[in-house]
């Protein structure tokens, strides 16, 4: 949008054009929801603080000073949006950061019903452009919604977790970050140096994006393709060659989770072989399979999990199945498929 479009738009919106401000926000949604879901690590939460950034926007419209530019100020209210969920609810964690690996034999375990669990974010809902992060910023648009960085500024103070995405995330400055926080520049900065060095001791040596690079787009195809094709068949040698020495299988809502190839290809082999559709997608900025069950009952098949894939070269190195159905229609996924 033109600066002269948007200062059209301000203008009717100033005089109760609930129509204008719409149109006004509507380029910063994706961006916006995009943001409250690095504060928050659940798209669920993230759609709650949006539209209550909107609406704070919109009552707080006349208060905007117009010669400031919108995107900050939409930031600012998105921002402490979220610090307010923040503080109202635990943090949200991988299977993985809540205890030590269990045992085949220890099954899934008892799921918890309540909502403690980071959610995967689908890859088109980013909506975000490379342009917006500063050229000294540290993380990259997809590397910074990949499950190791979401789970990882999950365990930072809310304060921290701001300072960060804010600055290295999304190329704020020192200045525009303390005055969305309410504080200095210099408490800014001081806040990101403690940030960094606590997050960088969660972070694996080399981005998802990199690993994708690297291998190149026919290849990580090809890589997924023969992940699908073993679980389908259960095809223990073929899922043994796949998987990292020290791979990784969480089930959340379920808490337990199994580390080590032997002890996962142990869990999978005990489930049996359902017959089983899937649909091939990306969340997180990696690879993701969307799991469909059947039911002879119904003829039909029914979502049960989406499996993000953490790859460590051409092997699979984690898989965290969101075995949560109602996640499919905000993946913008269908909830069941037909049987033929």
């Amino acid at each position: 949008m033109s600066i002269p479009d948007e200062r059209r738009l301000l203008a009717a919106a100033l005089k109760g054009d609930d129509e204008a401000f719409g149109r006004l926000v509507e380029p910063y949604r994706h961006e916006l929801l995009a943001h409250c879901y690095r504060m928050l690590g659940s798209l669920h939460d993230a759609e709650d603080a949006l539209q209550d950034t909107l609406l704070r926007a919109w009552r707080g419209l006349s208060g905007f000073e117009q010669r400031r530019t919108l995107r900050p100020w939409l930031y600012k209210i998105a921002t402490n949006a979220c610090l307010d969920v923040i503080a109202k609810r635990p943090k949200r964690l991988l299977p993985i950061d809540r205890g030590p690996a269990a045992k085949p034999g220890d099954g899934p375990g008892k799921p918890l019903v309540e909502r403690v669990w980071v959610e995967p974010y689908p890859d088109e809902l980013l909506g975000v452009e490379d342009g917006y992060a500063a050229t000294d910023a540290r993380y990259e648009q997809r590397e910074s919604v990949e499950l190791a960085f979401i789970a990882a500024l999950q365990h930072l103070s809310a304060r921290q977790r701001a300072v960060l995405v804010l600055r290295e995330v999304l190329g704020f400055s020192a200045r525009e970050v303390a005055d969305a926080l309410e504080t200095t520049a210099a408490s800014v900065n001081s806040a990101l140096q403690r940030a960094r060095a606590s997050i960088e001791e969660r972070l694996p040596r080399q981005s998802q994006q990199a690993t994708a690079r690297s291998l190149g787009d026919e290849r990580l195809r090809a890589l997924v393709q023969d992940y699908v094709d073993a679980w389908e068949r259960r095809d223990v040698q073929a899922l043994v060659a796949l998987l990292a020495e020290e791979a990784r299988f969480a089930m959340p809502p379920f808490p337990n989770w199994f580390l080590g190839r032997d002890e996962v290809i142990a869990f999978i082999s005990a489930t049996g072989t359902p017959r089983l559709r899937h649909i091939t997608m990306q969340a997180n900025g990696q690879p993701a399979v969307a799991w469909y069950l059947w039911s002879p009952s119904r003829k039909r098949y029914f979502a049960t999990s989406v499996e993000v894939l953490t790859l460590a070269g051409d092997r699979v190195e984690e898989i965290t199945a969101f075995a949560s159905p109602d996640l499919f229609p905000r993946l913008g996924l269908p909830t069941e498929l037909p049987g033929s």
